[in-house]
């Protein structure tokens, strides 16, 4: 089977037909660089992480472009995002900018998401948007109000055919002043003008200003991928206004169809509410990793559907968790009885056996990408393998080496799940020392009747994922 992709434009799952044989171009937002990354960035960049290296594994060759927005993401007050931080940290707006960016791609390494071919920034191509918006301006879809640009969306008979919105049932905005400046409520803003007290300002033909934050994903992306392009990604709480924005402008501008194909990640929960800093119940992918191996952190993304929603809760994370540990465990057996087998053939069941699972492995792949049945193939090979190495005797060399190739090449290269290298004796005993050794402030303190030091020490371990368990005969530990 082919691969297969559900369009979010044509509401339907499609055979994969790039624009161009064996050559993919994917465009995916980015992240407004205005505070730390949470774990609902987490699930589109690790999602589309996949999404790119399966891509990349079937042998095409892949383009990837993510943005990062550094001006022009606008709240609802009007208030420009990075502007308002600045000023509630005392910093300049690209002090902020600096900031973030290089926190969100921390995160991203320390996550195993490998990095876009280009990360092109908005303030970087501020010319090119304006370009664009002049030839929105020329064939008539946009217009001018007091040094302000808006498109024009009754120009463009297809808004609203990503999002299912209709003009006429849009309901208008609560700021008076755009109200009164737009023809109808659902234009919106190309470039805006500059107020007395607005830092980030451009010139431009209209008078300084600064770009609306739709514009800047068109620009981009024509500038790196073409006017059309195979595949746009992105979160589903962006599909209205911003990437329906994106393809109204981009396709009056050229002429020529944006995306050829939709692919948007479902949201993302904590707990089962809706993640928001009022609600103070937000989780940070610093926060995330603190706790958690990032390993875990990808096997919980990848054990739901990318458009699917999902709910981040202890016990979700921790099941995914136990899941990537008999992976992982089985993967060190192979690696460690490696270093002492016998250099014979491979064994034609074992073979036959991985054979028949990569197969079904690319077959679930190729179903939309569909990670957690692709993952259960891991799992259900992992069983076979441990039976095998525990109860099957001394495995040959080659055998061994086909085990650990089907785990480097579906859970590493495709799933990012398996580390390259193993765990050594070394580190084991390592973690095993260190541990011990907190183990033994522990009990120092709890002898002296220190019993905030104590419990502090158990709590902290917690956090890590490390679980004491007091015995009769001591103290024990356990990743938990």
């Amino acid at each position: 089977m082919s691969l297969r992709i559900y369009n979010v434009l044509t509401r339907q799952k499609e055979a994969f037909v790039p624009v161009a044989p064996g050559k993919v171009n994917i465009y995916v937002c980015g992240p407004t660089v205005y505070d730390y990354s949470h774990i609902g960035h987490a699930k589109t960049y690790v999602s589309f992480d996949v999404v790119v290296r399966y891509l990349r594994f079937a042998g095409n060759d892949v383009l990837y472009v993510q943005n990062i927005t550094d001006v022009g993401h606008m709240l609802d007050t009007g208030e420009d995002r990075i502007l308002k931080k600045a000023r509630q940290a005392s910093a300049l707006p690209m002090q902020v900018v600096e900031t973030y960016a290089r926190a969100y791609f921390a995160d991203m390494d320390a996550l195993g998401v490998r990095r876009p071919d280009i990360s092109p920034r908005a303030s970087g191509h501020i010319p090119e948007q304006i370009a664009m918006i002049e030839k929105l301006l020329a064939d008539g879809h946009a217009y001018v109000v007091d040094g302000s640009v808006y498109f024009d969306v009754a120009s463009f008979p297809e808004y609203g055919k990503l999002s299912g919105r209709v003009i006429e049932d849009l309901e208008e905005g609560a700021r008076v002043v755009v109200r009164e400046e737009k023809r109808h409520p659902a234009d919106f803003a190309l470039w805006k003008r500059a107020e007395p007290e607005h830092i980030l300002r451009w010139p431009s033909p209209w008078g300084e200003g600064f770009p609306g934050w739709h514009i800047e994903c068109s620009a981009m992306a024509a500038k790196y991928l073409g006017e059309t392009f195979d595949i746009h990604g992105g979160g589903i709480d962006n599909i209205f206004p911003h990437n329906e924005c994106e393809i109204a402008q981009s396709e009056a501008a050229h002429g020529a169809p944006f995306a050829r194909y939709w692919m948007l990640t479902g949201s993302l929960t904590l707990e089962g509410v809706k993640m928001s800093k009022s609600l103070g119940n937000t989780l940070t992918i610093k926060d995330a990793l603190a706790r958690w191996r990032p390993e875990a952190i990808r096997a919980f993304i990848l054990s739901s559907h990318y458009s699917s929603p999902v709910d981040f809760s202890d016990e979700a994370i921790e099941a995914a968790y136990k899941g990537w540990q008999r992976i992982w465990g089985a993967v060190n057996l192979t690696r460690d009885q490696m270093r002492r087998a016998a250099p014979f053939e491979a064994s034609a069941a074992v073979t036959d056996m991985l054979t028949a699972a990569r197969a079904q492995f690319i077959e679930r792949m190729d179903d939309d990408f569909n990670t957690p049945a692709a993952l259960a193939v891991l799992q259900d090979v992992t069983r076979q393998v441990n039976t095998l190495l525990n109860e099957g005797g001394p495995q040959t060399l080659a055998t061994l080496e086909t085990i650990d190739a089907f785990y480097r090449d579906l859970g590493g290269e495709v799933l990012g799940i398996v580390p390259e290298r193993a765990e050594s004796a070394a580190d084991a005993a390592r973690e095993d020392g260190l541990v011990r050794l907190l183990i033994d402030l522990r009990a120092e303190a709890r002898a002296k009747k220190d019993w905030g030091t104590g419990d502090t020490i158990r709590n902290r371990l917690k956090e890590l994922g490390v679980v004491l368990e007091d015995r009769a005969d001591g103290t024990t530990w356990k990743l938990g």
